[in-house]
């Protein structure tokens, strides 16, 4: 019913920055939270930052004042401006979606990405 697409991983060394996009579509009535997580193998799924419909952003405490999500409501889709990446940002990046659906109108249901690998070297 609805996909997320992630896209801006990458390799990059310790200083540097990247840009991560998702995109969704599908079957969409409207998007409440978008959000980023990171995962690192034997490592729980960590929030790394949200943003809801209005604009109101939430970051983890290891990225604040280093990474921006915003997002475009038209066009179903979020963005991560990663700067002064540290090796410890190490990780696969997973894109997240609360949607409300045309065969789900009562509520919102979470979707995600496949996932985005970032890697920064030291």
């Amino acid at each position: 019913q609805v996909q997320l697409v992630e896209s801006g991983g990458g390799l990059v060394q310790a200083g540097g920055s990247l840009r991560l996009s998702c995109a969704a579509s599908g079957s969409i009535v409207s998007i409440n939270v978008m959000g980023w997580y990171r995962q690192v193998p034997g490592k729980q799924r960590e929030l790394v930052a949200d943003i809801t419909s209005g604009g109101y952003t939430n970051y983890a405490d290891s990225v604040k004042g280093r990474f921006t999500i915003f997002r475009d409501n038209a066009n179903h889709a979020v963005y991560l401006q990663m700067t002064s990446l540290k090796p410890e940002d190490t990780a696969i990046y997973y894109c997240n979606a609360q949607v409300k659906t045309t065969a789900h109108v009562t509520g919102y249901s979470d979707y995600w990405g496949q996932g985005t690998q970032v890697t920064v070297s030291s």
